[in-house]
């Protein structure tokens, strides 16, 4: 889910970005009059996250090109799979080629890790969560390719919900204070959730009544034993060097939510091309 309004203003911005002043080598090499159709392939198998913004880097740089896109965001693809079909104007569609590519490899680079991470707990009620660690300027995208890897958005921002963390607790001198102020002063529907990282502090976060406990980096005995504690009474996030490699047997402890920030930080491009048909 993302704003369509807010990414043309984005494709303007990266298209300026990569042509410069002018498109040397399209401008004389390729007639002005002369068209062209070409594939937008996949190379590998992938999960598809951007497809129609890749589409609308074509279309914001030459609005009369035909853009048939064949996939959707979320769709597990196979290495050699069509995705897009465009045709128009040879010149602006290999001027518009690397910025449409760059993003929906980026994108669905997040999608395809993020889809390891979600089958890998699928068989637990936990559900996988997002981060706000993006990439300045893409979070809405990038968020987007989350979910289309089956992750939950956490929150899109700083207004979307009240996380108190250790700066947060010390400043305010508790636990229970820190909760008090957020109940008195947050929106009604906002939730309030609470970092703890040792047990002692998930026994006050409780008994203050928040929304959802974030067990930080915190050990699978430790764990279970704020699952039981806690005994529905608040969600439980578990968060914190989650891997690919450890994130079930987190998940299996009985938390509802296991968050990480891998597949956005390190989730590399896919390898996805714009070929001449043969």
């Amino acid at each position: 889910m993302y704003d369509r309004f807010s990414v043309i203003k984005m494709v303007e911005a990266w298209l300026k970005e990569d042509i410069g002043c002018v498109d040397l080598t399209a401008q004389i090499m390729i007639d002005a009059s002369a068209t062209a159709t070409f594939h937008m392939n996949a190379r590998e198998s992938l999960t598809i996250a951007g497809i129609e913004v890749a589409g609308a880097v074509f279309k914001t740089y030459e609005p009369t090109c035909d853009i048939k896109v064949l996939v959707s965001d979320g769709q597990r693809v196979e290495k050699g799979d069509v995705l897009m079909i465009v045709s128009g104007p040879a010149q602006a569609l290999l001027t518009a080629e690397r910025t449409a590519l760059n993003i929906v490899q980026r994108l669905s680079g997040i999608a395809t890790e993020t889809a390891k991470y979600a089958k890998a707990i699928a068989h637990t009620k936990a559900r996988l969560l997002d981060t706000r660690k993006t990439t300045p300027g893409l979070r809405m995208l990038e968020k987007h390719a989350s979910s289309c890897g089956g992750a939950l958005n956490h929150r899109l921002g700083l207004d979307s919900g009240v996380l108190l963390k250790d700066n947060h607790i010390a400043v305010c001198g508790s636990i229970t204070e820190a909760v008090r102020r957020a109940k008195q002063k947050a929106p009604v529907l906002s939730k309030i959730e609470i970092e703890c990282d040792r047990m002692e502090q998930v026994v006050e976060a409780c008994a203050a009544g928040v929304d959802v406990i974030l067990l930080d980096n915190m050990q699978i005995p430790e764990i279970l034993k704020a699952v039981g504690h806690v005994a529905g009474r608040a969600a439980i996030e578990a968060s914190g060097g989650i891997r690919l490699d450890t994130i079930a047997a987190i998940a299996e402890t009985g938390v509802d939510y296991v968050s990480t920030s891998k597949p956005l930080q390190s989730a590399p491009a896919v390898d996805i091309g714009l070929d001449a048909p043969r």
